[in-house]
Order: C-alpha cells, then sequence, then structure tokens
C-alpha cells in the first residue's frame, strides 16, 4: 500500500560532487542547489503531462543536439 502525498518530503542528494535538496510535494518536484533558494521546479501537469519531454526536445532542436543526447 502506498501513502499519500499531502506534504511536502524533502531529500539531499549529490551529484557531480554537489548537494541538492530534492523536495517531492503534492504541487510538483523541486531540485535546488543546497544553500540556494532558486532551482528547477516541475509541476506534476508537466511532468506527466508530456511538456517536460517536449521542452527537452525543443531546447536540443535549439541548442543542435540530436534526440538521443543524454546529459547527466
Amino acid at each position: 500500500m502506498t501513502t499519500k502525498l499531502d506534504k511536502a518530503l524533502k531529500r539531499e542528494i549529490e551529484f557531480k560532487g554537489v548537494a541538492y535538496t530534492v523536495t517531492l510535494g503534492p504541487e510538483g518536484l523541486k531540485i535546488v542547489e543546497k544553500g540556494k533558494r532558486k532551482g528547477q521546479e516541475l509541476t506534476w501537469e508537466a511532468l506527466i503531462g508530456g511538456s517536460v519531454s517536449l521542452t527537452s526536445d525543443l531546447q536540443d532542436s535549439v541548442s543542435g543536439g540530436g534526440a538521443g543526447n543524454e546529459t547527466g
């Protein structure tokens, strides 16, 4: 059985030697470099609705990257 996500859940991760705070909440997902205030936010609508993929594809086409280019 799963638990309903009714309040924010925060966790710390380290990526390429940099600490980030990941907040998973009813509104969506937020990733912020530890000690900073601004970061990347995704609403569930954008994430599940597919606009995240569309945005990524658009950025790849503008930057000259091809399909299948992954970073990280």
